[in-house]
């Protein structure tokens, strides 16, 4: 995979997913760019890559896929957007917000097993004997050159950008960001951490999933293909933990009224923290599909 396919990704989605904006602020007397993801179409960066599965080839007649929550919601939207039906499993202790989200796009909802994995066996399965196209998460190549879209449009938007800085579930978005040649900073909670324990392993392990964020960035094992390709960018991990990523969460409503997700807050927590060696950092905030309140309310 090379930027090509990020441009490629980037003609075909073009007329159905937004271009969200950047905000650029000083924060502690350090000059820093939000690229504001939230705001994409159904909560979350994940719409790029959903799309993208879907035009990449023959529309499918039916699609199926298993999610944490938002990218069930970009394929829910994704599908509703291009007129084909969807099934969207999900684990049975999926947020409520995301769960709402997902049917209020027309997919069919379905509760399955204690945690993604078990839900995305019962997608696979589903999708095996219904002829369903089956769109991963975040290990495909049409999925991570559709969420590398997002970095694209920091480039071309704000040259003087040093690094993009995003949080790691699978790795989709962190492998899809490094085919644009911007380094990247993959941030990750302490106990949910799956691209720092396979860099650290050399290859895929599976890895805890106990974390405020975990249900954005639950991944039990992140994606052999976002791993290659950020092993081949040498990317950059980083750790922060839930009190660090609520804490930044509460600060980007405090100082910019910008209401995300704990795992989209975990870039400004590791920059906060000292631990993005760049100039003028990106961070993507990437969803806002939560119950939210300030943690201290």
């Amino acid at each position: 995979m090379d930027h090509a396919d990020v441009t490629a990704a980037a003609g075909r989605i073009a007329p159905h997913a937004r271009r969200t904006p950047l905000l650029r602020a000083e924060v502690d007397g350090r000059p820093v760019v939000f690229k504001l993801e939230h705001l994409q179409l159904s909560g979350s960066f994940k719409l790029r890559g959903a799309l993208n599965a879907l035009l990449g080839g023959e529309l499918p007649a039916h699609v199926v896929t298993a999610s944490g929550g938002n990218h069930g919601a970009a394929v829910a939207t994704a599908a509703r957007l291009l007129g084909v039906p969807a099934t969207v499993f999900v684990p049975e202790a999926v947020p409520a917000a995301k769960a709402a989200r997902i049917e209020a796009a027309g997919a069919k909802l379905v509760r399955h097993g204690a945690g993604y994995a078990e839900a995305a066996r019962a997608a696979l399965a589903e999708a095996g004997s219904a002829g369903a196209l089956y769109v991963p998460a975040y290990d495909h190549p049409l999925v991570v050159a559709g969420q590398g879209t997002c970095a694209a449009e920091v480039v071309a938007e704000a040259p003087d950008v040093d690094a993009v800085v995003v949080a790691v579930g699978g790795g989709g978005l962190a492998a899809g960001s490094a085919l644009t040649g911007l380094p990247v900073f993959a941030v990750e909670p302490t106990r949910c951490r799956s691209l720092h324990d396979a860099l650290a392993a050399g290859r895929p392990v599976d890895s805890p999933t106990d974390s405020v964020a975990a249900s954005a960035l639950g991944a039990t094992r992140v994606g052999e293909l976002p791993f290659d390709v950020l092993r081949a960018a040498g990317a950059r991990s980083v750790l922060v933990d839930d009190g660090a990523i609520l804490a930044a969460r509460d600060r980007l409503w405090d100082e910019f009224r910008l209401a995300v997700e704990p795992a989209a807050a975990a870039p400004f927590a590791a920059w906060l923290g000292g631990d993005i060696d760049a100039e003028v950092p990106a961070l993507v905030l990437c969803g806002a599909n939560s119950d939210w309140e300030p943690a201290e309310a």
